[in-house]
């Protein structure tokens, strides 16, 4: 397949297909004879792996790993556990800063009493501070 259908197979744009080949993620592919990219399985498998592991929220360094690992079907599983753990983690605390920040502005919203935009609580925390003169 040419790298159009591989984008519309998998749901990844071409200049993204193009950097994860730089990048070495997915092999550079054969080219026919009028010099276009050929695809094969093999390279939708991977792709697809990529986007995967992407819409998880692993980090490319994660996926270059998780893809040298999944390579190597015999070696243990030990240092992919360690890498979703530590990603696990990051979601745990992007949620708590997340909890946090809703928090606050529901705090805000209930603090919002004023029927005019003078006395608007949210707007009076986003703005910058105001030194008295």
């Amino acid at each position: 397949m040419k790298i159009g259908d591989l984008a519309r197979a998998t749901g990844t744009k071409v200049e993204t297909i193009r950097y994860y080949e730089a990048e070495g993620l997915i092999p550079a592919p054969a080219r026919n004879g009028g010099n276009y990219r050929i695809y094969e399985q093999p390279h939708l498998d991977r792709l697809s792996f990529i986007r995967r592991s992407r819409d998880l929220g692993f980090t490319l360094d994660q996926v270059r790993t998780l893809l040298r690992l999944a390579d190597d079907r015999d070696a243990p599983c030990s240092e992919v556990d360690a890498i979703t753990i530590a990603h696990v983690a990051e979601i745990d605390r992007k949620l708590a800063d997340l909890q946090a920040l809703r928090e606050e502005l529901v705090r805000r919203l209930e603090g919002c009493k004023g029927p005019t935009i003078a006395d608007c609580r949210i707007i009076e925390a986003l703005s910058p501070r105001r030194v008295p003169a």
